[in-house]
């Protein structure tokens, strides 16, 4: 079991998938700066599309999505999300190979798999794709047999099942009612269709939710073949989110349980024979993942913990976010000014910030310590850092190397659950920044 220590954990930080976070995009950037960064490709890049779209709304979820209730708006948007793929398609077909491709949401299967197909000839066709590695997020709710054909078709491999509780009760708790044999014949459906890395995304701190609740569902996910789990805490703001008003904040789990369920979690999968990335995900050994990790080749991107080695992650859709060396940029978050940018043929970017060479520097350090678990400083660093950084030393979370490694901070294995906190420290904009995130575990 990890040490607990309260105290260090009282500040909610950022979850870091993005250096700087999206706390930090104001409108400086727009489309004239998601242009130059696009004509200075000439690399492999990855795409991202985002669907912002569910059958139903599920009361804990902070993604920018609606609910699938009316075609035409659905058509609309796809019209504009195919307007944005030959655009960006024109800019960059020749010149930048893509690697990987993802559909995100929302849900990807609230819009017909002949939609999604229409989709994947488009990206197909404009960006010159030879055999990218497709990913595609999951509602169980609404996975057909249709789904699974056309995922086989495409030759999708990747997919990630939102699953979050196997509880009957904490799922009419938090709007999400799937049952059981719902999951098991998803999976079945996916496997069917030549899956070979399925994630599991589950979620603790839920309101009502036990030990006893978590285990079953850690040890159902086990028992159904997850190849990864991702067992995130639930975020629970909202003076944020209005939809997570209809939760019971007085039945949710209090910090001390919650770091209790996060290292029983861990535990448990790693008993069951999975590699931790971080202290939150997990990996089957053989997975891409588990041996990203193994070799250091774990990166960290809006989609969260990745083997994606492309330093250019382009985003398609509203509010999704293009990432290039020296600049991130979002779309426009109202779908409705979307497709309005789109139809004049404007490149729909409206927020973001430049990345200058301190930011590049201050999130290699960030990265190194969520994915490898240690990052080697800049000598220069302040002496204050050091006094930052004691409390995490003293306890035997974290140490400083010595002789050549002497500027390497190192997490120690008591200090997992303690890492986001700690990267925090090298986050100049956490000093200033008024936006509140989620816990620290």
């Amino acid at each position: 079991m990890w040490p607990y220590h309260p105290d260090l954990l009282q500040t909610p930080v950022p979850r870091y998938t993005s250096f700087p976070t999206a706390a930090e995009f104001t409108d400086a950037v727009g489309a004239a700066e998601m242009a130059a960064a696009l004509d200075m490709v000439d690399e492999p890049v990855s795409l991202y599309l985002h669907i912002p779209f569910c059958e139903k709304i599920c009361w804990y979820c902070g993604c920018n999505t609606g609910a699938a209730n009316r075609r035409e708006r659905l058509e609309s948007y796809l019209g504009a999300l195919e307007q944005e793929i030959a655009i960006l398609g024109a800019r960059l077909r020749g010149k930048a190979p893509v690697t990987r491709i993802a559909f995100g949401g929302g849900s990807p299967n609230a819009i017909s798999p002949t939609d999604f197909v229409r989709l994947v000839n488009g990206l197909t066709i404009e960006f010159g794709c030879a055999s990218p590695d497709w990913s595609v997020e999951i509602d169980p709710r609404t996975l057909t047999q249709a789904w699974g054909d056309v995922l086989q078709g495409v030759g999708v491999r990747r997919a990630s099942l939102g699953v979050q509780t196997f509880s009957a009760r904490i799922q009419a708790a938090i709007g999400r009612e799937q049952p059981d044999e719902l999951i098991e014949r998803g999976v079945d459906i996916l496997r069917r269709a030549g899956i070979a890395s399925l994630n599991f995304d589950l979620m603790y701190g839920l309101p009502g939710q036990t030990m006893d609740d978590l285990e079953a569902s850690l040890g159902r996910s086990v028992e159904l073949g997850a190849d990864r789990i991702a067992l995130f805490g639930y975020a629970h703001v909202p003076h944020m989110i209005p939809r997570q008003r209809r939760i019971d904040g007085s039945a949710l789990p209090d910090q001390a349980q919650r770091f209790a369920m996060a290292a029983t979690g861990y535990d448990l999968l790693v008993g069951a024979g999975y590699v931790p990335i971080g202290f939150d995900h997990f990996a089957r050994p053989g997975d891409p993942l588990a041996e990203a990790a193994r070799a250091g080749r774990l990166h960290r991107n809006f989609q969260g913990f990745t083997d994606d080695a492309s330093r250019v992650l382009i985003g398609m859709g509203s509010s999704a976010i293009s990432s290039f060396p020296d600049l991130l940029a979002q779309n426009e978050k109202n779908s409705g000014r979307y497709r309005m940018l789109l139809s004049q043929g404007m490149l729909p970017a409206a927020l973001g910030v430049p990345r200058s060479a301190r930011d590049r520097a201050d999130g290699a350090v960030i990265e190194g310590l969520l994915c490898r678990g240690e990052a080697r400083l800049d000598p220069a660093l302040p002496r204050v850092m050091e006094r930052h950084l004691a409390p995490f030393v003293e306890r035997g979370l974290a140490e400083m190397g010595t002789g050549a490694d002497r500027d390497v901070l190192r997490i120690l294995p008591a200090g997992l659950p303690y890492v986001r906190t700690i990267a925090a420290l090298f986050d100049p904009y956490r000093t200033h920044s008024p936006r509140r995130f989620s816990s620290a575990i």
